[in-house]
């Protein structure tokens, strides 16, 4: 619940919802949250009196802030604007590891929600109640991968098994959900909620029919009743299990809009919190990236264009932009042609240019064949090498689960 405060109370670290009381005419921009004392100092100078904060997401010393946030911007005289922090070398929120360090542990963790996901099926099928702490310890392994080194996750989220879908969804927003928290700055209590309930949020599939769940063609309105009703039974289930609060928001509303054209419960506006809005993105972002057996899963690029269609109607347009900032153009794991014929796999972000990531090459599409494995640093030494475009593995004939674990993990 939000919390109004003189600007004497505030603090580095909080977040600004609103200006409600000042003695001149400045305006607040965006929301966001407050880093330094410096940027306190110039709010009381444009005479800022109180203000509205979120304490849910006040950042906390672990982890710490990320630089990418939203700083409380004033819309004033250019003397008076409080500007985001720049990015130093000293980055709390660096990679501790390399990516090739960590992308085997990543896959054992993936594998591990995996089977879990599967057992907690089963449990369901049989009429019991699932057990949460495996998921909550689960959600807890993708954090402290995630603050190593958030690559070698996001980019497991791109190697899709065309059968696994079910299995597959729910772990990849919650993996995104984490690392979009983590850009957004939210505690460490409170990402670990998110990622909780993201990887419940659609336990409640298991009592639509398969024949339904998997149909490839269009869903009679019969069918597409009961298909709405999947985020109904996965609050029901998460309820019984015990969970409340935040994990409860992202099974029910997942699938509600800001425009009130979700379902199952016609939810709209401030009726959905931000985590609630948070999933629905993603949830969408995964499915519309996802290859199952009957549709081939749409670029990164595609599937950001369809949420910024939807932004400010279906959507919250703030978190949208926020999300494709956070994932970037071209997310780790996307397969890319590069201007000399060489496809490979982004294996490493490039924040600061996005266009110059590094890329695991290991096909020439020129030549058609297989080629020794390479990463190129664009940013580093290949000046004359462009990123010219994300493509499907179909375009090439490339296996890209079996490259990933031959030559990624070992």
């Amino acid at each position: 619940m939000n919390e109004t405060i003189s600007i004497q109370q505030l603090k580095s670290g909080m977040f600004v919802v609103e200006v409600t009381k000042q003695t001149g005419k400045v305006k607040i921009k965006n929301q966001g949250w407050v880093k330094t004392a410096e940027a306190i100092k110039k709010l009381k100078k444009v005479g800022v009196l109180e203000v509205v904060i979120d304490p849910s997401k006040t950042l906390q010393k672990d982890p710490p802030p990320p630089v990418k946030t939203e700083q409380v911007d004033v819309q004033n005289s250019p003397e008076d604007t409080v500007h985001n922090e720049p990015q130093t070398p000293a980055d709390p929120w660096a990679s501790s590891v390399s990516f090739e360090k960590e992308v085997g542990k990543a896959q054992k963790l993936y594998n591990q929600a995996k089977a879990l996901q599967k057992r907690a099926f089963a449990d369901i099928q049989q009429g019991k109640n699932i057990d949460v702490k495996p998921f909550k310890d689960v959600a807890h392994g993708f954090m402290d991968s995630v603050f190593r080194q958030q690559d070698a996750l996001t980019c497991l989220t791109r190697m899709r098994e065309k059968d696994a879908y079910l299995m597959e969804h729910s772990i990849n927003v919650s993996i995104l959900i984490t690392i979009f928290a983590k850009h957004l700055g939210f505690s460490s209590d409170l990402i670990h909620e998110l990622a909780t309930g993201a990887l419940l949020h659609d336990i409640g599939k298991v009592k639509i029919d398969e024949d339904i769940l998997l149909k490839p063609s269009k869903l009679t309105d019969e069918e597409f009743e009961q298909i709405q009703q999947h985020a109904h039974f996965s609050k029901e289930i998460l309820e019984q299990a015990g969970l409340s609060g935040i994990a409860i928001e992202i099974a029910g509303f997942h699938h509600e809009r800001i425009d009130g054209s979700g379902y199952p419960y016609g939810k709209k506006g401030d009726e959905l919190s931000q985590y609630a809005r948070m999933a629905a993105i993603i949830d969408v972002y995964d499915a519309l990236t996802a290859d199952r057996v009957y549709k081939t899963g749409l670029t990164p690029i595609a599937a950001f264009k369809i949420l910024k269609d939807g932004a400010g109607t279906a959507f919250d347009d703030t978190l949208v932009n926020q999300f494709i900032q956070c994932i970037g153009v071209h997310p780790v794991g996307t397969l890319v042609k590069l201007s000399n014929h060489k496809v490979g796999i982004i294996s490493r972000s490039n924040p600061s240019n996005p266009m110059r990531p590094v890329v695991k090459v290991f096909y020439n599409a020129k030549h058609s064949r297989y080629i020794e494995v390479e990463d190129i640093n664009l940013a580093k030494g290949w000046a004359d090498v462009e990123l010219e475009a994300a493509v499907k593995p179909e375009l090439f004939g490339l296996d890209l689960m079996r490259f990933f674990k031959s030559s990624m993990i070992g």
